[in-house]
């Protein structure tokens, strides 16, 4: 009998493609919305790159617990209704801090070309009211303590370790920030504190709402990221520029104090120049200074800050055209800058 040549399997038939690992850590500065827009972003990612690929998403949170212990509204809504209702099916698997589940049917890969998340018009408590003014913390019933947590009560809730950095940029040493005032009516409890550094704590803004001060913390986290690596060993600076990753933001060109307000009216909190031609500048003014006196604070004896001067035009441009509206800043970066989670290939 004549040899006869053995046949070898096509590798690119019939085989499985590879699985996507997707992870989130939920920062404590993410709100529901940020973090549910950039793992859904993630999951497209990983749909365009690995068509029909297994996906396994994984979530971690920071912070973010109520006056029980547990998660509050926002980590247990992304864990809930998000993660295991909205976007189970277009995944393998789910792993969260609640529950690890697997899904029996064959995951979906027809995702919506975007995530729509509505708003009921209920007077639900979602968002600042520009209408009330009234503070909003994040803590429905704050401890009473009458003295300031400690550094190490304060990284502990927000899960940095026991040497804890700045959340903006990673430097050291940090100091404590109240996210509410307490001369808006901020309390001591722990959840009322971040960790910044001197230069960042006196940027943050002094404001009656507590998610806005969360999210001008992510934004200026993602402004200042390259400052994260300023102090990492050099081997490892050489591996992020040989990566296209730039290290230290530099020297900033000067702007007007306007134009900086300006600047970070249009990052963080979405305005178009549409929208500074599209009110009447009169009583925009007149509600500004009205938001300003009313729920801002001043902070190092600092007369004007950009965040704070940011948030009181936003609030009050929400009084000028839609007095009942409320107010929810996203931090509205280009989108390679906005991805929060990574995706991997795993075995």
């Amino acid at each position: 009998m004549g040899n006869r040549k053995k046949l070898r399997k096509n590798p690119m038939q019939g085989e499985r493609p590879k699985a996507v690992a997707i992870y989130h850590d939920m920062a404590v500065y993410e709100n529901f919305e940020r973090a549910a827009k950039r793992i859904f972003e993630c999951v497209q990612s990983a749909e365009r790159e690995k068509p029909g690929a297994p996906r396994h998403l994984y979530i971690d949170v920071q912070g973010h617990r109520n006056e029980q212990g547990g998660f509050d509204h926002d980590a247990f809504e992304l864990i809930h209704d998000f993660a295991l209702k909205y976007l189970f099916e277009y995944l393998t698997e789910v792993g969260t801090p609640l529950i690890h589940v697997r899904n029996n049917k064959p995951q979906r890969n027809d995702l919506p070309d975007a995530l729509r998340i509505g708003y009921p018009d209920d007077g639900s408590d979602y968002g600042y009211s520009a209408a009330e003014l009234a503070v909003k913390p994040r803590e429905q019933q704050p401890d009473d303590r009458k003295s300031p947590p400690t550094v190490r009560a304060i990284a502990e809730y927000l899960g940095v370790g026991e040497d804890p950095a700045c959340l903006i940029c990673w430097r050291r040493p940090v100091e404590r920030a109240h996210v509410i005032p307490l001369s808006l009516g901020g309390s001591m409890d722990v959840r009322n504190f971040a960790l910044l550094c001197k230069a960042h704590h006196a940027e943050a803004p002094d404001v009656a709402d507590a998610e806005s001060f969360w999210a001008w913390v992510d934004y200026a986290e993602l402004r200042d990221s390259p400052d994260k690596w300023l102090d990492a060993p050099d081997e490892f600076k050489e591996w992020l520029r040989s990566n296209n990753m730039k290290i230290g933001v530099g020297q900033r060109e000067p702007i007007s104090f306007f134009a900086a307000v300006k600047r970070e009216l249009k990052s963080l909190y979405g305005w178009q120049e549409s929208d500074f031609v599209d009110v009447e500048w009169q009583r925009l003014m007149e509600e500004f200074h009205h938001v300003l006196d009313s729920s801002t604070g001043k902070h190092f004896s600092i007369e004007k800050k950009i965040s704070t001067h940011a948030w009181a035009y936003h609030v009050a441009r929400e009084r000028a055209t839609s007095p009942n509206g409320r107010t929810l800043p996203i931090a509205n970066l280009v989108p390679e800058v906005l991805g929060g989670g990574t995706a991997e290939q795993a075995d």
